[in-house]
């Protein structure tokens, strides 16, 4: 039975979905498990990795008894993870520091030691942008790069950088501790910005480690993503209760594998993704940057295809800022002080359930309200670390389900911004696909068409792009597909929103204001958080 175990390890759940590749990627089984993150006073976003095994750990057993599977017919795992997080681990590979996040951001020293000295090319160091964007096509721009959390650790934490290993990422780091082996897949790597693809192959640039500082010896082996990363050692097997010498593939981050499962596959294909954070992902054949948007293609899961991605820091972050802070305090989110979703009775599986059907009964414009996603600052098609939330034109008459609708507005009115920016590039999709938690919704599938001016189209199993991709991963390493445009078709689709003529009006002209609030304030950003 061609059955296979995938792993999605995000920013606070670990999914693991159980599969069986047939004429569809068929969804036998599934279950997660939660984890917490350490805010550090000074920018940091932490975690236990031991605590994303854990998760694994107990989502398995679980996913495998809600799939009604045996555990010996699996024949390969597959992992995705969350991104450009650092896991410095030492030769036991054990990690000698909690991991940093992508999020974290206490690196800003380290980044303009580097890049703000010298003779500089839109406010970076000349000579490192131009060997970076020669060898790699891309710069490590970013104060949350994982090369400055690298050099923030070497400076700060001197007796920890000296017991350093390998550099892994998130999902590299699971895969080490199932097999043993220090890998990092080929999409994993290029977003440390110290590789070379310029011969089909990618490989570390000794240039690019010496010009960053970075020592050669810290890197992993370069894998594909459908290459064999090892076996499944005895130890981690009855920990996942998964046979022992059962094929790990390389897997991929998140960005590529949710492009695989939302069969993004081909150029030209157009995904929207909105979790806990959120991206827009055009596939193309060449490597493109767009230095002042901040959005590069990055390298994909299959040789020759990038993903030209421009990222949202926080995305359904806003509505868990929501649920928290605008509906947890009893004003007209609670019947009688009880939650809503806690009864027997109620038809409503959560509290964001009831959210997103009461911002239904509010017209389009949220009563002329505006709100800028920019909780954790922003990364494009601007960065900027200091960058917080806005809620713009509040009225006596502005009720919550107003400003409730315009988060999601506004969290939509940012990905717009940044798919016209990658369409100044390439040609998109029609239509494009929505994956992610927030493609649970039809509200907001369909405020989306609006706010796009683009039909939208969902997948039968948005939350699960991510393990679909892995499990895509390890079909192919295992012979059940030849390449990934072939798996395309395997990807099972829910259903197409065309846009509302009636709105667009409306939201033409919020998402002008909208464009213009960043500008309008980001000096004042500066003297608040700087």
């Amino acid at each position: 039975m061609s059955l296979i175990v995938s792993y999605d390890i995000g920013s606070t759940t670990c999914k693991v979905c159980v599969y069986r590749f047939g004429t569809t990627l068929e969804l036998l089984g599934e279950s997660s498990t939660g984890y917490g993150l350490v805010e550090t006073p000074n920018g940091g976003i932490e975690q236990d990795p031991d605590d994303w095994w854990q998760a694994m750990a107990s989502a398995t057993g679980d996913a495998l008894a809600s799939s009604r599977v045996h555990a010996d017919e699996v024949r390969g795992i597959a992992f995705c993870a969350q991104m450009q997080g650092l896991v410095l681990v030492d030769r036991d590979l054990k990690p000698v520091r909690p991991a940093m996040s992508y999020m974290d951001q206490r690196a800003g020293a380290q980044r303009e030691h580097a890049l703000g000295r010298g003779v500089r090319i839109a406010g970076m160091n000349a000579r490192i942008l131009a060997h970076s964007m020669a060898i790699n096509g891309a710069v490590a721009a970013s104060v949350k790069d994982p090369v400055w959390k690298y050099k923030w650790v070497e400076e700060h934490e001197p007796e920890r950088f000296g017991r350093v290993h390998r550099w892994l990422d998130v999902k590299d780091y699971a895969v080490a501790r199932a097999t043993g082996v220090c890998t990092m897949t080929e999409d994993s790597a290029f977003p440390t910005f110290l590789t070379d693809q310029r011969r089909g192959k990618t490989r570390w640039s000794p240039t690019l480690l010496r010009l960053y500082g970075v020592n050669p010896d810290h890197m992993p082996t370069i894998i594909r993503s459908w290459d064999v990363a090892g076996l499944l050692l005895p130890g981690p097997a009855t920990e996942l209760g998964l046979p022992a010498g059962t094929p790990v593939f390389g897997g991929g981050g998140d960005a590529s594998m949710i492009a695989l499962g939302a069969g993004a596959s081909r150029p030209g294909d157009t995904y929207v993704y909105t979790g806990t954070s959120g991206w827009v992902s055009v596939t193309v054949e060449k490597r493109t940057v767009d230095v002042g948007h901040r959005i590069a293609a990055i390298v994909g899961a299959q040789p020759g295809r990038y993903h030209f991605f421009g990222e949202q820091e926080t995305a359904g972050k806003c509505l868990e800022w929501v649920k928290d802070h605008l509906a947890l305090d009893e004003i007209d989110l609670y019947l009688s002080r009880e939650h809503v979703a806690a009864s027997p009775e109620s038809r409503y599986r959560s509290l964001y359930d009831f959210l997103i059907e009461t911002i239904s009964q509010v017209p389009a414009g949220a009563g002329g309200v505006i709100f800028a996603p920019w909780l954790h600052g922003n990364r494009a098609p601007f960065e900027d670390e200091y960058a917080r939330g806005v809620f713009f034109n509040i009225g006596l008459t502005t009720g919550k389900r107003m400003m409730i609708r315009a988060v999601v507005e506004g969290i939509i009115f940012h990905q717009k911004w940044l798919l016209e920016s990658a369409r100044k590039h390439f040609r998109t999709s029609d239509p494009v696909r929505f994956t992610g938690g927030g493609a649970l919704s039809p509200v907001v599938a369909q405020i989306m068409a609006d706010v796009f001016e683009t039909p939208v189209e969902t997948l039968a199993n948005p939350v699960n792009s991510g393990t679909a991709g892995a499990a895509l991963t390890a079909a192919r390493g295992l012979g059940f597909i030849s390449d990934y445009d072939e798996a395309r078709a395997s990807i099972p689709t829910d259903r197409v929103y065309t846009p509302a003529p009636s709105h667009a009006a409306v939201y033409r002209r919020h998402y002008d204001v909208f464009k213009r609030l960043y500008p309008a304030n980001r000096k004042l950003f500066r003297m608040l958080n700087g």
